[in-house]
């Protein structure tokens, strides 16, 4: 009776996952549905679903909920649904105010994922793994960085290696931020944390997180965090400022291997900036060797330092 009642709940999303041709689908606010195909050179493409209400999205999250026995209350529990929906559809969700698509979203949105159940016969060929044949090198980064600092920012971009942003307060580190997103292909699936909305992405298929510092009443945190971003299958995470309170799961972040990670930190240079990194991550995981996790984070971290002196602000540094 129960897998009757679902079933007939997920007929309006069905039409988009369920085709043997599609991937996974997101919702990252009511009433449009992204789509991502097997093998489609374009990953992503937006269609309109008006039956798709918020309303519509937060009831079917609460049946499946209900129905394999999840914990779920947006307000005070626990925003977040995994389950495996018929069909060896693998579903993702949250609602209530730790999601916030645009300034609209005043008591908080919705978003969604679910994956195909399906996949094309596939071969390790299809791998590109063969024989006697060298792997392929994949979106490989730059081991020697230009001389000029602005290639050397633009190469991190175009490259996808992860960038830090330092500067004291008022320095602009948000709004060059906000400027380097327009540099990032506008196809782009991207994934924002912060404690307060303050990125302003040009990307339509996005999603914005939201753990506030003093005005959080659930039981969403990072590590819960963490578990739903690698499942949005982003192409690109924005991380907020990094304090004590995030710095470990921004982090493991940065390893999940995703291009594209970008945050910011307080600091006066780029050796300060890693410190601080460093030092904000064994607040609360202790186990890590200081000056091993400082050299792994000079290896894989570009900095940008910017710099302020009354109304002149500027890029001091990129390494």
């Amino acid at each position: 009776m129960t897998n009757v009642v679902l079933e007939s709940l997920l007929k309006p999303l069905a039409e988009f996952y369920r085709p043997s041709f599609v991937e996974e689908i997101a919702i990252n606010h009511p009433g449009q549905v992204w789509m991502r195909l097997h093998g489609a050179r374009v990953p992503w493409g937006a269609y309109d679903a008006p039956g798709l209400s918020k309303q519509y999205l937060v009831d079917l999250i609460h049946t499946v909920a209900n129905i394999y026995e999840r914990p779920f209350n947006p307000t005070h529990g626990i925003p977040v649904v995994y389950a495996t929906l018929p069909g060896n559809h693998r579903f993702s969700a949250i609602a209530g105010p730790n999601v916030q698509y645009d300034d609209n979203d005043v008591t908080g949105g919705v978003a969604l994922n679910i994956r195909g159940g399906s996949a094309p016969e596939t071969s390790f060929e299809n791998y590109h793994l063969k024989r006697g044949e060298k792997l392929l090198a994949v979106k490989p980064r730059h081991t020697t960085r230009p001389d000029d600092p602005y290639e050397r920012l633009i190469s991190a971009i175009n490259d996808g290696s992860p960038i830090l942003i330092s500067g004291a307060t008022a320095t602009g580190k948000t709004t060059f931020l906000n400027h380097m997103l327009t540099l990032i292909d506008k196809d782009s699936r991207v994934i924002t944390v912060e404690d307060a909305r303050e990125i302003r992405v040009p990307q339509a298929n996005r999603v914005h997180f939201v753990l506030s510092r003093t005005e959080q009443t659930n039981d969403f945190n990072y590590a819960r965090l963490l578990d739903l971003v690698v499942r949005m299958t982003p192409d690109v995470i924005i991380g907020g400022e990094i304090s004590t309170d995030n710095a470990a799961v921004m982090w493991e972040m940065l390893g999940t291997g995703h291009d594209h990670f970008y945050t910011t930190i307080h600091a006066e240079s780029p050796d300060a900036a890693y410190a601080a990194f460093a030092d904000r991550i064994l607040h609360t995981q202790p186990a890590y060797n200081r000056t091993e996790l400082i050299s792994e984070m000079k290896n894989k971290l570009r900095v940008v330092q910017l710099s302020r002196d009354g109304a002149l602000r500027a890029v001091t540094a990129v390494v």
